[in-house]
């Protein structure tokens, strides 16, 4: 098996606990989110978006139950054939999950590569834009057009756009009031927040879920910020609402940053104004709220992912397995050509890994696990000279025989095992009768 069909295979075993963990953390943020908002203000609302990145990591985490140690085992060789091995039916044929896989890989990169083209139109916008004197801790931009900003721009270097008329659309205090809308940003770190935002989007492009989470994610972080400026600025509260009023939706997107009018409604920004923000101590209490919940929800995720790794293993130690391998290995010397042909049988344990070592140095190790009454999934490793060349997983029924076919990356050495797994070890009464 290639190695491409072997990253098809592990994308496939962890792929979907990540996906499972994640779409139930956006399920729950979709209920949280406003209640959050409602009893501890919009700033703790937005942190609610950081448990699908928990509950991707918490997922992925190692069992220590999952490890496996070799046992002895009994090797047989049955026979050493000189005749070639059967061509095996279907050997050829393209894979459906290495199809899955590189359809998946080729829309993480449109994805990627339309934000990157989004970001540089919007950047393009900016190159005759002309520095504007404003007391910031930021570059601030006065845009060539009216229809470019007020946003913050970028991740690293971040920089604030204002539009052209900027001066006479809005008055002064209208002015600070987006200053400071904009200066929060940068405070915050919103930039790089939409950075990761996309880059965490991009894998999952195929998923509904989550391109409704990124609009939320985006409108809960100008909420947020809203309730900065707020805080800060109370009594300007009809000014704030009037400089939204003014801005007009943007018409190019901005992967990396935030706009001052983004192209969702305002209805929820207006009304907020409307509301008394929290007090400390109710921020404070949503924090701990929040950091309790998420811890949680961590170990929830992280014990869930558990059963799925370790739950063959529990079983794993009252049933053997004899894997009954027909292997044709072959080394190109140059001009010449190796072949090794010979008939093995492998005695282990569910769970426990077997061992082939030829006199050329190559190792095959078989890893038999139970799926079910009747069937068994074999994991291979074939090596040469102590470096691995392919793994392999394959799913079999007991009785029936199933393949690995491949060769190293460089063409020098390649493989051809046919595996047949029975119950039990009869390979041990026959040991034992020689």
């Amino acid at each position: 098996m290639s190695s491409l069909e072997s990253l098809a295979f592990a994308w496939a075993e962890r792929g979907w606990l990540a996906l499972l963990a994640i779409t139930a953390a956006m399920l729950i943020v979709a209920v949280l989110r406003k209640p959050c908002r409602h009893w501890f203000g919009a700033e703790r609302a937005f942190q609610l978006w950081t448990l699908p990145t928990l509950a991707l990591l918490a997922s992925q985490l190692p069992h220590a139950a999952t490890a496996s140690t070799p046992l002895p085992l009994v090797v047989a060789i049955t026979s050493v054939v000189t005749a070639a091995l059967p061509r095996i039916e279907g050997a050829d044929r393209f894979e459906w999950h290495v199809g899955a896989l590189l359809l998946w890989l080729v829309g993480m990169v449109v994805v990627l590569a339309l934000a990157v083209v989004a970001q540089h139109r919007y950047r393009q916008r900016l190159r005759s834009a002309t520095p504007f004197q404003a007391r910031l801790g930021w570059p601030v931009l006065l845009a060539a057009d009216v229809d470019t900003g007020p946003a913050l721009v970028g991740a690293w270097r971040s920089r604030i756009v204002l539009p052209l008329d900027f001066s006479e659309r809005y008055d002064a205090t209208e002015q600070m009031l987006i200053l400071a809308h904009e200066s929060a940003h940068a405070r915050r770190g919103d930039g790089w927040w939409s950075l990761f935002a996309h880059m965490l989007v991009a894998p999952l492009w195929f998923h509904p879920l989550v391109w409704w989470a990124l609009a939320a994610f985006r409108h809960d972080q100008e909420m947020a910020c809203d309730a900065v400026v707020l805080r800060e600025h109370g009594t300007q509260r009809r000014s704030y609402a009037s400089a939204m009023l003014k801005s007009p939706s943007i018409a190019l997107a901005l992967p990396v940053g935030c706009t001052w009018s983004p192209r969702h409604p305002l209805t929820e920004r207006i009304a907020m104004l409307k509301m008394s923000l929290p007090s400390r101590a109710r921020r404070n209490a949503g924090m701990v709220v929040g950091s309790l919940f998420a811890c949680f929800f961590v170990g929830v995720v992280y014990a869930a992912s558990a059963p799925v790794q370790g739950a063959v293993a529990s079983a794993n130690t009252t049933r053997e397995y004899q894997l009954d391998l027909n292997v044709e290995l072959g080394t190109n010397d140059g001009p010449a050509r190796h072949t090794e042909r010979m008939k093995v049988a492998l005695c282990m344990a569910s769970g426990k890994t077997g061992t082939m070592v030829t006199n050329r140095d190559w190792r095959i190790d078989a890893t038999p696990s139970t799926e079910g009454d009747n069937r068994l999934r074999i994991d291979v490793v074939v090596a040469v000279a102590g470096k691995q060349i392919a793994k392999s997983r394959l799913n079999v029924v007991l009785g029936k025989s199933t393949h690995a076919i491949g060769k190293s990356g460089d063409g020098n050495y390649d493989y051809a095992i046919v595996v047949t797994p029975v119950a039990g070890c009869p390979a041990r009464a026959v040991a034992a009768g020689h």
